[in-house]
C-alpha cells in the first residue's frame, strides 16, 4: 500500500496576495518559571505575515516553541530565543514576531506592625516584539491601594472642631476631659471618606537586562503611594494602616503624580504609561488620572 503525504494546506500558495500584520493564537494555557515559582500563564503568540501569497503560518510551531516556559526561567534572554525560535519556522513569510504572557504573581507581604503576613495576587503582562532585528519588552503590572479624600478630611475635621465647639465653648478645659472626649464617638463625629484604588502601570524596559524586574516595579510603586492594601492583619496593624491613610491623603491627582515621579527615578525603563482610579464611595461613578513619560 502507498503511503500518502499528508497535505499542508498553509503553504499553499492564494490567487489574492494580501501581507497581515499579525496571525497567530490567543489565550493559549501553559505554566511559566518565574521568581522560584511556577506560575499559570495565558499566551498570544503570533507573527507577522509578510508574504502576501502565502496562505498562512504553521501555528503549531508558535505552540510548541512555548514549551520552553516550563523548563527554564521567564528572563528577557528567553523571550528573545523564543521569538527567534518563532522567526525561524517562518523565514521567508515572516519578519515580525510577538508575544504576550498574562498570569497573577503570588507576593506574600507582611503586616505594618505584628508578624502576621499573608498572600497577593498581582495581574502581570509581559509584551514583547521582535520585528526588524529590533527587540524590545514592556511590563504591565496591576496594584491596589486605599486612597482617603483630602477634601473629605477637611470636613471631616471642621465637623469636629464645630463638636467641641459646643461640648467645650462654655466650660473649663481639663487634660482628662478633653483625652475622654477624643476617644469617645462624640469627640469623632465624622470620617473622610476612603475607597480601595487601583494603579495600573504600563512600562517599557531598556535593553540588556538579564531579569524582568516585576518584584522591584510592585515594590517601588506601593513605597511612593504608602497605603497598599493589607492582607492579614490584628488591631495594631489596623491602627497603622488608618494612621498611613492619614498621612497620605490623595485624589487620583496626587497618586498619579506619585507614581509619575517613583517611576522617572527607575534606571531600568525607558518609558511608561499609567493609570489610576479610585473607585469613589462618595459618588456612584469613579475618579481616574493618566499619565505618561517617552511613550
Amino acid at each position: 500500500m502507498t503511503a500518502l503525504t499528508l497535505p499542508d494546506i498553509a503553504a499553499q500558495s492564494i490567487h489574492t496576495s494580501l501581507p497581515l500584520d499579525w496571525v497567530g493564537m490567543c489565550n493559549i494555557a501553559l505554566p511559566v518559571l518565574f521568581d522560584g515559582s511556577t506560575m499559570r500563564a495565558s499566551a498570544d503568540a503570533g507573527v507577522s505575515l509578510d508574504d502576501g501569497s502565502s496562505r498562512g503560518i504553521h501555528m503549531s510551531r508558535l505552540y510548541l516553541a512555548l514549551e520552553v516556559f516550563e523548563q527554564q526561567p521567564l528572563t528577557p534572554l528567553l523571550i528573545h530565543q523564543v521569538l527567534d525560535t518563532f522567526l525561524e519556522s517562518h523565514a521567508g513569510i515572516s519578519a515580525g514576531a510577538y508575544l504576550n504572557l498574562r498570569f497573577e504573581l503570588m507576593l506574600k507581604r507582611p503586616a505594618l506592625i505584628s508578624p502576621l503576613a499573608g498572600w497577593k495576587a498581582y495581574p502581570v503582562s509581559v509584551s514583547a516584539q521582535l520585528k526588524d532585528e529590533v527587540f524590545h519588552v514592556e511590563l504591565k503590572v496591576q496594584l491596589d491601594y486605599s486612597s482617603t479624600c483630602p477634601c473629605s478630611a477637611a470636613l471631616a475635621r471642621q465637623l469636629i472642631q464645630q463638636q467641641f465647639l459646643t461640648d467645650f465653648g462654655n466650660r473649663s478645659l481639663s487634660h482628662e476631659a478633653v483625652l475622654s472626649w477624643l476617644g469617645s464617638a462624640q469627640g469623632v463625629v465624622a470620617t473622610p471618606h476612603s475607597q480601595r484604588s487601583v494603579a495600573q502601570l504600563q512600562i517599557r524596559l531598556k535593553q540588556g537586562l538579564s531579569e524582568l524586574p516585576i518584584r522591584a516595579l510592585i515594590d517601588q510603586a506601593e513605597a511612593a503611594l504608602g497605603t497598599a492594601v493589607q492582607t492579614a492583619v490584628k488591631r495594631a496593624d489596623e491602627q497603622a494602616f488608618a494612621l498611613a491613610n492619614g498621612q497620605n491623603l490623595m485624589f487620583c491627582e496626587d497618586a498619579a503624580r506619585r507614581l509619575h515621579l517613583a517611576l522617572q527615578h527607575l534606571t531600568w525603563l525607558s518609558g511608561f504609561s499609567l493609570r489610576v482610579e479610585h473607585a469613589e464611595s462618595l459618588h456612584a461613578h469613579d475618579a481616574v488620572a493618566h499619565s505618561q513619560w517617552h511613550w
